[in-house]
């Protein structure tokens, strides 16, 4: 099990202020019409992409009447809306680090300028499809946030007994990474501890890492991932970076 790092923490802290922005619950909307569409089936017992879909929205606390209005809108009951579609984008950030930038767009004629705008303003590069996405692999990560303190070897089996694979513990932050197949037994395996539950599901998690040792790279890169979070399309940036606990302090 991986130790703790303070810049999961960094990251975890943005994610909340964008949630707080009403944007999580936007993105969750746009991933459930999606998997109703492409699954052909509006029921998620039908639907193992749909009950993903969901389950994810509601660790994220998405009301249901945004969740039910989404199904609609994925099943074709909403006549004359725009659809959704998922596309990612790869890059290369500061200090050479590998990005994979997911956006959900209706319009990838405007969606595709704007991130190659906010990529070019940085220094970085747009990158062929292929050179970046397999330095990562897709997995599930859970967050969340414990407020009594706990014995952490204890906390540790019982999430490996759920199916983690690795464990971050910063002071009330946990981060757990699991199979893809084993995020929602994660998930429910801390709720029933009395942990609440900030974020889950999955995400493109670094099989290759770039070491920023630098405060001004890790600076120029936090600056990258808040401007292409800051777009409407995006859904969510992917970076290899390891950034030293030493540097994270000082951001």
């Amino acid at each position: 099990m991986s130790g703790h790092s303070k810049w999961h923490s960094i990251k975890h802290k943005k994610g909340a202020a964008d949630a707080k922005r009403g944007k999580i619950f936007t993105k969750h909307a746009k991933l459930i019409e999606i998997a109703t569409r492409e699954g052909g089936e509006s029921n998620p017992d039908n639907n193992p992409s749909l009950r993903t879909a969901i389950d994810s929205a509601k660790a994220d606390n998405v009301p249901n009447a945004n969740i039910d209005r989404a199904i609609k809108k994925g099943s074709g009951e909403l006549k004359g809306e725009a659809q959704t579609v998922e596309v990612s984008y790869e890059a290369f950030g500061p200090g050479g680090v590998a990005m994979i930038i997911e956006c959900l767009t209706d319009n990838k004629n405007r969606t595709l300028p704007n991130i190659k705008n906010v990529i070019s303003k940085i220094g970085g590069r747009f990158a062929d499809t292929g050179s970046v996405s397999w330095m990562f692999e897709q997995k599930g990560v859970v967050v969340a946030r414990s407020s009594a303190p706990r014995d952490g070897d204890e906390l540790e089996l019982q999430l490996i007994d759920a199916g983690a694979e690795d464990i971050d513990i910063d002071d009330d932050i946990i981060e757990v990474k699991t199979s893809k197949e084993n995020w929602a037994k994660v998930r429910d395996a801390l709720k029933n501890i009395g942990c609440e539950i900030e974020t889950a599901g999955l995400k493109f998690v670094p099989t290759q890492e770039t070491n920023i040792s630098d405060l001004s790279t890790a600076k120029k890169l936090m600056e990258c991932t808040d401007a292409l979070e800051e777009d409407d399309d995006v859904s969510e940036v992917h970076t290899n970076a390891n950034v030293s606990d030493e540097i994270a302090k000082q951001l």
